[in-house]
């Protein structure tokens, strides 16, 4: 691994996390690279679980293989992109032939408007389609973008180059999404006001799930009630404040249950928990089986 342009946190009681430019923020905090290069340079590292600070964009030119997103495994069909939200667990499998793109960005780079808060949990953030294949069409859209920001790094010392690579990645991103929402049965508009509500409620709830903050709190950050915050959730998505902020805990409680060995104790003290046994209530409500037994039910 390139370590002058990632570097990696990685103990015994963590998931392996890399990092793009952590330490250099005066960088372009974006990359693009050969996937099968990439690959092949990082035989190990790749095919263990591990997790980014930053968002990654898998594109599969060919089939073949399986790619493993937390708790999901998914087949590789011709021209598969997928989308890898920073802190989500992911591996390769052992399968060298493969050709395609990998794009890394952090999110200081991405974030500077409402709609990139909706390309980043409509795309990044999709627990039930995180990729998907793309026709003939949207590949040769997608690989002429790819070339113009190829060319746009090679002008580094010109005026707004990295506005420009900036810009090239979110219309690659909104013509990606415009392909999604052909399938969707219900699509998400980031000029609704509910839904930028709603978006900015999860990305508070990313930054402060394992503080154990009440509903109440994220509608005062909002600067709203928590009976509007409640109308606007479930309107979105048809579920209810409490249960979003649950389903945030548990899935980080579910990848430090499979992907650590720390104690159950030790992940009550990471989550926010003063209390062992009430987490282990907790997680029973929500997930049908205490952590143990969900922990050994993924080794069996």
């Amino acid at each position: 691994m390139n370590r002058s342009k990632i570097d990696v946190s990685i103990s015994r009681s963590n998931i392996a996390q890399y990092h793009l430019h952590k330490a250099h923020p005066e960088k372009l905090q974006f990359a693009i690279y050969d996937l099968n290069k990439y690959r092949r340079k990082n035989l190990e590292k790749a095919a263990e679980p591990h997790s980014h600070s930053y968002y990654q964009i898998i594109w599969f030119f060919n089939s073949g293989g399986v790619h493993t997103i937390d708790f999901k495994t998914y087949q590789i069909k011709e021209n598969t992109i997928l989308f890898i939200s920073k802190d989500q667990v992911h591996a390769f499998d052992e399968n060298l032939a493969i050709e395609g793109w990998l794009i890394h960005f952090n999110e200081s780079f991405f974030m500077h408007s409402d709609v990139d808060i909706f390309l980043k949990y409509n795309i990044f953030n999709s627990q039930d389609r995180p990729c998907y294949a793309i026709d003939q069409e949207t590949v040769e859209m997608a690989t002429s973008y790819i070339d113009l920001i190829h060319k746009e790094i090679t002008r580094k010392h010109r005026f707004g180059y990295q506005d420009v690579i900036r810009f090239l990645l979110k219309s690659l991103l909104i013509n990606l999404e415009r392909v999604h929402q052909k399938d969707a049965t219900k699509v998400l508009e980031p000029n609704n006001l509910y839904e930028l509500q709603f978006f900015r409620f999860k990305e508070l709830v990313e930054d402060n799930y394992m503080h154990g903050y009440a509903v109440s709190k994220y509608a005062d950050m909002l600067s709203i009630s928590s009976k509007t915050l409640t109308t606007i959730t479930k309107t979105v998505v048809g579920k209810s404040p409490s249960q979003l902020i649950a389903e945030r805990v548990v899935l980080e409680a579910r990848r430090l249950l499979k992907f650590t060995t720390l104690q159950i104790s030790e992940i009550t003290f990471r989550l926010g928990f003063e209390d062992t046994s009430y987490f282990i209530k907790y997680f029973k409500r929500h997930v049908g089986s205490s952590p143990r037994h969900y922990r050994m039910s993924l080794s069996g």
